[in-house]
């Protein structure tokens, strides 16, 4: 990491530490007043998004159905398939909160990122304790992408869009398949809302479509 002068904040983003195991002792051994920020999905469509983006790289890899399920008829879910297995938020939590506080962490929805970009932003860096510097006028929405992009009012340089490999239309998948992986899911999101104190609405709007 590079040093730090007084004023200043270190940022470091890397979206495996969450899920590794190791990650929470280190992280803790190295700094422990560190500030952590997790931004979550619905566990579902972070699911397919991830199958989505292997599959670009990987077009020869088996369905999304073939590699959710241990066994199709019994309706066992593979949970041991990462892209499964990151969507189960409150097993990892608990191995972080072996090390560090709740309030050192914070949660960002990926959903209200999405449609309330600066309200999210302004958690962010409230939580950092930071002035509120991005605000609304900093962000537009890309229709093309789906996504919030970020530009600075004062000039009139090209806004910052997400890269190539965000935004990717997802794969048809077996409407029976996604109704599956939702019971499953279920019970640990209520266990994450419940740790975290956050309710992410992910089974309301499941219920809506």
């Amino acid at each position: 990491m590079p040093k730090t002068l007084d004023g200043q904040l270190t940022m470091e983003k890397t979206p495996s530490y969450f899920v590794t195991n190791e990650a929470p002792k280190r992280i803790h051994s190295m700094a422990k007043d560190i500030k952590l920020i997790v931004v979550v999905r619905n566990p579902v469509t972070r699911a397919i998004s991830d199958y989505t983006q292997t599959l670009s790289k990987k077009p020869e890899i088996p369905t999304f159905e073939v590699l959710a399920f241990k066994n199709r008829t019994l309706g066992l879910i593979d949970a041991s398939w990462s892209a499964i297995r990151i969507g189960i938020y409150a097993l990892h939590l608990e191995n972080w909160l072996q090390y560090f506080p709740l309030s050192q962490i914070l949660f960002v929805s990926g959903e209200r990122l999405i449609v309330d970009p600066a309200g999210e932003m302004a958690k962010v860096q409230d939580f950092l304790g930071l002035k509120r510097v991005v605000t609304e006028k900093h962000f537009y929405f890309n229709k093309t992408k789906g996504f919030p992009c970020l530009k600075k009012p004062e000039d009139s340089s090209a806004p910052r869009c997400l890269g190539k490999s965000k935004g990717r239309t997802h794969p048809r998948i077996d409407p029976d398949v996604i109704h599956r992986l939702r019971k499953f899911y279920k019970p640990f999101n209520m266990m994450f809302y419940q740790m975290t104190g956050q309710d992410f609405r992910w089974e309301q709007e499941e219920g809506g479509k």
